[in-house]
This record gives C-alpha cells, sequence and structure tokens, in this order.
C-alpha cells in the first residue's frame, strides 16, 4: 500500500526568476530574434517600445519610473485594473492550498462552484463548458452549434471579431485578418451590420447552425440599433437557428451590465465569457449554454470527452473566476463603469463644438469609441485628403501616438480603415485619471487642428514608415 510522503520544498533549488525580470534590455531584441518580428519595429516606430516593469490599477511603470495611464486594459482583460487586491489574495491563497488540480479523472469542486455562480448571473442556460480563451470559446460554440443541429453554416456580421484561430477565423468579418490564410467556407455567411432582411434571407435556407455576433461590436465600439438583436433572435428561433452571444470583451461588466446582451433583453443560446473572467491573471474563458445543446454534444457516457481541454478543468482559474465573480458584486463594479463610461464621453462631447474633425462618441459603459469625420475647413480638408490618399489607417494613430509620446496614455486605434480611437478604461479610473486624459486628449486634438505643423508631420513619418515597410 502506498504511504503519504512528505513533499519537500525546493526553496533552496537555486533557480529565481528576478535576474531575468533585472536584465530586461534584450527584451525587444529577443522578440525581434526569435519571435514576431513585425510587433517590434511596429512599436518603435509608433513609439510605443517602452520597457513597462511594474502595473498596479489604472497604471503602468516603465524602468525610468515613469508613470502611465492605461486605457487599454490589455484589450478589456483588467476590467478591475492591474493586479486587484482581492484577485492577488486569491492567487497567494491557492497557491498556498496546493489544490489537486489539472487531474483530468475528476470533477473539480471550484469549478462546479464557479459554473452554478455564472448560471445565476444567466439564468436562462443552464450549463458551463470552461476552456482558455475567448478564441477557444468561439471554437467551442461553433462545435456545439453544428452538433446540436447538424448544420454546417454560421452567419456572422460585417466588421465582427471572434478571434484569430482557424475557425473563429471563419466568422471574423474582417478582410485584414483573414487575408492570405486560405479560403474559408464561411466567405458568403457575413451579413451587413443591423440588416434584418439580409439576415433572414440567409435563415429562410433553414442551414444555418447558428448566428454569432458581439453585443457591441469591439471593432469600432459600434452599437446595435435598438431592436435589432430582440428580431434577430425571434427570427432564429423561427427558423430554427441557435443565438452565440460573443461577450468576452462586452461581458463582466464592462458596458455598465454583467452582459451588454441584457440592454437588448435577449436570452441567447450560448453565452461566451473571457477576458476579464479571471481578473486578468489566469487564461480563462467560458461557454454558457443551454441544457439542450450539452445533451447533443455529450450525448452518452462513451462521448463525456468527445470535446475537452487539457486547461479547461484548470482550479486556479476557477478561484480566479470567482473572486471576479465577487469584486463585480461587492465593489459597486456596474455603477463605477456606467459613471467612468459616462464621465469620459461626456466630457469628450463637450469638446465637438471647438474641434470639426471630432465626430461621434459611442459608448456603452467602458467600451467607449471616439470616431472623428472629415473636416470642412480648407487647409484641414487638404490635411485630411493627403493623409487619407497615402493610407486610410493613419490618421487615429496621429492622436494615439501624441497621447503616448507626450503625456503617457495607452489607447488604441479602432480597427483598419476607420478613423476610431478606442478606450477601454479599466472601471476602477478615478475621476483624477479622468480628468487628466480629457485634458490632454483636448491637447492633441489642439494641434490636429493645426494644418501644416502640429500632429501632421507625424502622419508624413508615419507613411513614409509604412511605404518603406511594404516596398
Amino acid at each position: 500500500m502506498l504511504k503519504a510522503s512528505k513533499t519537500e520544498s525546493p526553496a533552496t533549488s537555486g533557480f529565481s526568476i528576478k535576474p531575468y525580470l533585472e536584465n530586461q534590455g534584450s527584451r525587444f531584441e529577443n522578440h525581434l530574434n526569435f519571435m514576431n518580428p513585425q510587433l517590434p519595429k511596429v512599436l518603435k516606430t509608433l513609439g510605443f517600445d517602452k520597457t513597462y516593469v511594474r502595473g498596479e490599477g489604472a497604471h503602468l511603470w516603465d524602468a525610468e519610473g515613469n508613470r502611465y495611464l492605461d486605457f487599454l486594459s490589455g484589450y478589456g482583460v483588467f476590467n478591475f485594473g492591474r493586479y486587484h487586491p482581492v484577485m492577488v489574495e486569491t492567487m497567494k491563497e491557492m497557491l498556498e492550498i496546493k489544490d489537486a488540480n489539472l487531474v483530468q479523472f475528476d470533477c473539480p469542486h471550484l469549478l462546479g462552484e464557479l459554473a452554478k455562480a455564472l448560471i445565476q448571473k444567466v439564468p436562462y442556460c443552464d450549463r458551463v463548458y470552461f476552456c482558455s480563451t475567448g478564441a477557444e470559446s468561439v471554437e467551442t460554440a461553433i462545435k456545439f452549434a453544428k452538433a446540436h443541429t447538424q448544420r454546417d453554416r454560421i452567419l456572422y456580421l460585417d466588421h465582427a471579431f471572434h478571434g484569430l484561430t482557424m475557425g473563429a477565423l471563419s466568422v471574423n468579418g474582417n478582410a485584414e485578418f483573414r487575408n492570405g490564410f486560405g479560403k474559408f467556407s464561411s466567405d458568403g455567411d457575413k451579413i451587413p451590420f443591423d440588416n434584418i432582411s439580409a439576415l433572414e434571407n440567409e435563415l429562410k435556407k433553414k442551414d444555418v447552425a447558428a448566428f454569432i455576433f458581439e453585443p457591441v461590436q469591439g471593432k469600432g465600439v459600434y452599437i446595435h440599433r435598438p431592436g435589432f438583436l430582440k428580431e434577430a433572435e425571434v427570427l432564429c428561433r423561427k427558423y430554427g437557428t441557435l443565438t452565440v452571444a460573443d461577450e468576452i470583451q462586452s461581458g463582466m461588466g464592462r458596458t455598465g451590465k454583467f452582459l451588454a446582451s441584457e440592454y437588448e433583453n435577449i436570452e441567447p443560446d450560448m453565452v461566451l465569457i473571457s477576458k476579464s473572467l479571471s481578473g486578468g491573471l489566469v487564461p480563462t474563458a467560458a461557454v454558457i449554454a443551454k441544457d439542450k445543446i450539452f445533451k447533443s454534444v455529450y450525448s452518452k457516457m462513451d462521448r463525456c470527452v468527445v470535446h475537452s481541454s487539457s486547461f479547461g478543468k484548470n482550479s486556479l482559474s476557477a478561484a480566479m473566476g470567482l473572486a471576479s465573480l465577487w469584486v463585480l458584486d461587492n465593489e459597486n463594479m456596474l455603477e463605477k463603469a456606467n459613471w467612468v463610461g459616462e464621465q469620459i464621453r461626456s466630457k469628450i462631447m463637450a469638446l465637438k463644438p471647438k474641434y470639426e474633425m471630432l465626430g461621434e462618441v459611442r459608448a456603452r459603459g467602458c467600451m467607449i469609441g471616439i470616431e472623428f469625420q472629415a473636416p470642412k475647413s480648407m487647409q484641414l480638408k487638404m490635411g485630411w485628403s493627403l493623409l487619407h490618399t497615402l493610407s486610410k489607417d493613419l490618421f487615429p494613430q496621429l492622436i494615439i501616438v501624441p497621447l503616448m509620446k507626450d503625456f503617457r496614455i495607452l489607447t488604441q486605434t479602432s480597427g483598419h480603415h476607420q478613423d476610431i480611437v478606442k478606450l477601454l478604461p479599466p472601471l476602477v479610473t478615478s475621476q483624477e485619471d479622468i480628468d487628466y486624459f480629457v485634458s490632454s486628449f483636448e491637447k492633441v486634438l489642439q494641434s490636429a487642428h493645426k494644418f501644416p505643423g502640429g500632429v501632421w508631420d507625424l502622419g508624413k513619418t508615419l507613411a513614409k514608415a509604412a511605404m518603406s515597410d511594404n516596398s
């Protein structure tokens, strides 16, 4: 009989991660030589080649001790800010416990607890499948939909972004991500945004397994017209098609509700969440679905592992998920998301009368898109036309680059061929940080409204760099 033995701690093994962290001078060189060689080139061209060494809350710090305001939030991973104290303590607690994790031939207790908690948040669904990433949850939803309906087609929307793995890429509505990766069977399954007639025309064929959508599209922060998603839900049920809400970025309180779907009073057959589900510290994702769908996939005992993921049954990520839900409920995160988003939206909107290129400002909680429009005054019109002739992707960079260079604020362009700057501020952003962002943003706007000169010279530099790279 095996006897339990005491495991000695390898505290004196001699390994320490600190030397690696201290020697960060080679970070860009290593990426250039051993990883994606284009990323360090792009970062250097934009002036984003910073050596970040610490993060906390809504801020980052570089090796020189400079503080940055992070309105990117790891693409929405850090809804509650970086290293939220509850998340850190939960991680420490789990490491101290040394939970019997990833046994695989077991039913991990914490995963069941997290599944139960998520169903309480999404009561029209019944079961949860856990995996590692948002893209993996999309792959799962596609597979589950086909198993349940015995149909092959998946409809998606123009400009949709659902991930970059091959299945997720097949429902990606942005050509720039699909180009170069061969043919997709779904090339004819893209629906124009908010076009209910086009959707019904495809659903009528009764060969569509699912319609996947983002309640708020991440590429552009496009918000559906009131009623579209409800109309789509009714039609999908009429023609036997499942609805899949991709809440990977819009979920977990970012839009001021637990799910952005709640704004439209819909009950999707499947809901996908990831990113901030674990507070940003452990990769995790969840597919929350109706019982009938699970029973179509896991139909017999010999199919109990017909779909699984090595890291899906991860007790550590489940613990972080439970902690995230606790933070969401006990620290008024939904109210904070609405307050932060409205503060930023209203203050930017107040600048519109002064700056003719400032267009629509779209916001659902802390998902914010600032769109720019062609100017009417002659000089600015010349600059706008020249820049857009050189590249349709450049103008938003004339905003995000000086925000970083001059004010140490991290933001992003929203997508290819869009004159949109996207903000994903942490839900814990303070009034001081909001005011600093708005005042900095206005200074960049002032520069952008002076042609020639100002930020337009930067546009020429970026255009030359792009043309040099393409030659």
